[in-house]
């Protein structure tokens, strides 16, 4: 008799253990809070080890094939060109690829079989209660059922976490920063639809990505930690109105106007996850739950993936899922670390400080050119 396993949360991680765990034997159920897959959001990166899965998932090409390939352009408050370059041809981005995240999250999610694997939209966990022998879990919308392991990839206000392993607080690392991103469709950049703008002051960043038929705007800053609630959809308004409000370079007014009544509007601080033990009983985090390193590494992504099948590995191994756990968190600790560790130099380069490393900040492209 197949093990049955829940996982909570239908993106990259939760997408990706569920293909692999169904592939190894279990019986897979997703459990997603959203009405449908959340498909928004700006341009990802897919690198290194990810690509290798990608291969054995039989994704890779379908990957390649949507792309984001686009010239990005460093502006002044003027709108006047100070840098431009083409990221993926930089040697450091070589044999990566940038895709839009709903494109890739689309991509993994028609490769799950549905026969096989039961997907839950509009739905949450609610409690969770761990014995010997299996997991009790009882739904947001009611109902409550059994399973021999739970797996929280429901990224970084993970549910899962909290009920599990305790208050979001305990393991969150705040960075210093916030960012928000809705859509631009509206604003008038006067490049073509492949090109990326960055405007770039003291403390904050502006961008501009267009692709397809779409935009994004994004808004980026420092500040010392608010108080707000991330299930607040007005509070952000009023957060960016007051460290934009008054500010007219570029197009930061445009920007801040199409945020203030976008139905989309994605609001959060920038920070990490870091935990001594991402396994607790039969309950396992992955991706962002387990150790998001921030959008600022470029590796969100590509962490979720690697985990998710280093995690199915283990388990496949061994039969026995605590010694499994054990193997996954001793395993893939050294490489999160190490990604985690990326994340002040890029800090330092998108939300400079300092006039000088402003400046720094622009030759950096050019000297890549």
């Amino acid at each position: 008799m197949k093990k049955q396993v829940l996982i909570s949360g239908a993106s990259f991680a939760g997408l990706t253990l569920a293909y692999w765990l169904n592939k190894v034997g279990y019986g897979v159920t997703i459990v997603e809070l959203g009405n449908d897959l959340r498909t928004g959001g700006s341009p990802i990166d897919v690198r290194g080890e990810a690509l290798d899965i990608a291969r054995e998932m039989g994704i890779y090409d379908q990957i390649k094939a949507n792309e984001f390939v686009h010239t990005d352009e460093i502006v002044d408050a003027k709108d006047q060109t100070l840098v431009r370059f083409a990221i993926n041809t930089l040697p450091e981005y070589l044999g990566d690829i940038e895709i839009h995240r709903g494109d890739l999250v689309k991509i993994i999610y028609d490769i799950i079989p549905k026969d096989e694997v039961e997907i839950i939209f509009n739905n949450s966990i609610a409690a969770l209660t761990q014995h010997e022998d299996h997991v009790a879990v009882s739904f947001e919308k009611g109902g409550d059922k059994t399973y021999d392991l739970v797996f929280g990839a429901d990224g970084t206000h993970s549910v899962v976490r909290k009920l599990v392993f305790g208050p979001e607080d305990d393991f969150k690392k705040f960075l210093g920063v916030y960012f928000a991103f809705a859509a631009a469709d509206h604003i008038q950049t006067g490049r073509t639809k492949s090109t990326g703008i960055v405007y770039r002051e003291l403390g904050k960043q502006a961008v501009i990505f267009q692709f397809k038929d779409a935009a994004n705007a994004i808004l980026v800053f420092r500040a010392p930690k608010l108080t707000w609630n991330h299930r607040d959809r007005e509070q952000p308004r009023q957060i960016l109105k007051d460290h934009f409000g008054a500010n007219t370079n570029w197009k930061l007014p445009e920007i801040l106007d199409a945020m203030l009544v976008a139905d989309d509007l994605y609001f959060d601080e920038a920070c990490q996850i870091k935990m001594s033990s991402w396994t607790k009983g039969r309950v396992g985090l992955i991706g962002d739950a387990a150790y998001a390193p921030s959008f600022f590494t470029g590796m969100g992504t590509s962490l979720a993936m690697q985990g998710a099948k280093l995690l199915t590995k283990e388990l496949q191994i061994n039969k026995d899922h605590q010694i499994a756990f054990e193997k996954y968190n001793i395993g893939f600790r050294p490489f999160v670390e190490s990604v985690q560790a990326r994340v002040d130099a890029s800090l330092k380069v998108q939300l400079p400080e300092t006039e000088e490393d402003l400046q720094a900040s622009f030759a950096a492209w050019s000297n890549d050119q």
